[in-house]
């Protein structure tokens, strides 16, 4: 009787391991599982994924009309430019903890994909392309900025996607704050104060707190594929994107900031 409650115990964490192991399986497949299987688990922050075996390729025909559809970046690891100790050294991007949960993710994004030659070149033209993210530095600064893959430009060498096709390029990163926000001032770019109730601006000390702007951003992007499907036309890979941080509506710098992480998406002829 006494080695009851240590058998219950015993089964306990066995059941637990075999539905954690379960749990992992189903989450290479997003589209068996049902809403009740991924709401408030943070399955639809990730991305699907393709076994080591998909080493295949695409062919494509110079002058074909494709998309990339269904395209999902999940950031797996966010860095930060500091500054430097010194002026004899140079800065360094510093690691960085993800403090934005489940939504940091870009999904169902997709484009035009051209085929001239040897070349490839894909524009991007929607999807859930924005995701606003906030990071943690080791001396406890939080920096918030904008991961983009809006307009993303980029092109490739080659008349095929394989497991060694590399895209790069360029895309636009929005504002973080949009033109209705109010700083802890009440300050903003069309509502709000023009400035600190009771304090009237001057010089430029106070002004570059004062004046809101939209700012957009300019970052560059590298999608990696390391994985094909040639049978269902999906493919997966690792991307690095580097791109500003939140300005706060163009009164502060920004800071380098680096993403990286994996990438998935499907070709499809139209």
């Amino acid at each position: 009787m006494r080695f009851r409650p240590l058998l219950a115990l015993v089964l306990a964490l066995c059941l637990t391991l075999v539905t954690a192991c379960s749990g992992g399986a189903e989450a290479k497949d997003r589209a068996n599982l049902t809403y009740d299987d991924i709401h408030n688990t943070g399955l639809a922050n990730s991305c699907p994924t393709l076994p080591d075996s998909a080493r295949g390729s695409i062919a494509l025909a110079s002058g074909g009309k494709y998309q990339l559809r269904e395209l999902c970046l999940h950031p797996a690891e966010v860095y930060v430019k500091g500054e430097p100790a010194n002026k004899r050294q140079e800065a360094q991007f510093v690691e960085t903890k993800i403090l934005t949960r489940f939504t940091t993710s870009l999904d169902q994004v997709y484009g035009d994909l051209n085929v001239q030659g040897d070349n490839l070149s894909f524009k991007e033209l929607g999807g859930i392309d924005f995701q606003l993210v906030t990071v943690l530095l080791p001396g406890g600064e939080e920096v918030p900025f904008v991961f983009s893959s809006k307009e993303l430009d980029a092109t490739a060498d080659g008349a095929a996607i394989t497991t060694s096709t590399d895209f790069s390029g360029s895309y636009r990163v929005p504002s973080y704050r949009t033109s209705n926000f109010l700083d802890p001032k009440a300050r903003g770019l069309t509502t709000g104060y023009s400035s600190a109730v009771g304090l009237v601006p001057a010089g430029d000390d106070f002004t570059a707190e004062t004046v809101k702007r939209y700012v957009d951003g300019t970052g560059t992007m590298s999608l990696s594929i390391t994985k094909v499907d040639g049978n269902t036309g999906e493919f997966a890979g690792v991307f690095t994107a580097v791109q500003p941080s939140d300005t706060d509506m163009g009164t502060k710098e920004p800071v380098a900031v680096k993403i990286t992480g994996e990438l998935y998406g499907r070709l499809e002829q139209v």
